[in-house]
């Protein structure tokens, strides 16, 4: 029997203070990119931060959109796995899109380029709820007789973001 059907996000901020590999070769790219494609909202190389790109011209918030190319070969290499968060079988949870947010940066000093990667899992069957863990399901129409759960504990920087009450708990 089926609660909910949920959908989850989880977000990864990255900054100077990132050891992983995959992280700092996609502050890295970010960041080069960042410096190039800056160029066209700062012309005058007057304004230094994001925000301040931002607050001069609104459309430098695009940048958010085209320094994702420069980093969507290293979330391919994902293969659809959330890097950080797992299952209590240790299984990474799967996403179905992966959003870049460029937070901040500074055309002078790369400490200060601080980027998220928002992964959004495909929808889920919320069966039930044991304190902070929660047992779900994959949906899976083609088989509803012998449903695959697993049991995924809420954490920092995981959100539902989409929460839909399935009539009389049966599954939809």
């Amino acid at each position: 029997m089926c609660k909910a059907k949920i959908k989850l996000v989880y977000r990864q901020v990255m900054d100077s203070s990132s050891e992983a590999a995959f992280e700092k070769a996609i502050l890295q790219a970010s960041y080069q990119e960042f410096l190039l494609k800056s160029q066209a909202y700062n012309r005058e190389g007057k304004f230094k931060t994001f925000s301040k790109m931002k607050a001069n011209d609104g459309r430098a918030n695009s940048l958010h959109y085209k320094l994702d190319f420069s980093v969507g070969h290293f979330i391919a290499q994902l293969d659809r796995k959330m890097p950080l968060v797992k299952d209590n079988l240790g299984n990474k949870l799967s996403f179905e899109t992966a959003r870049f947010e460029l937070i901040e940066s500074h055309t002078e000093d790369i400490s200060l380029h601080k980027i998220a990667i928002n992964y959004e899992a495909p929808e889920l069957s919320l069966v039930e709820l044991f304190g902070e863990y929660m047992l779900l399901t994959y949906d899976d129409p083609s088989n509803v007789e012998q449903l695959q759960t697993f049991i995924l504990r809420m954490q920092p920087d995981l959100s539902i973001v989409s929460y839909q009450e399935v009539a009389n708990n049966a599954i939809a």
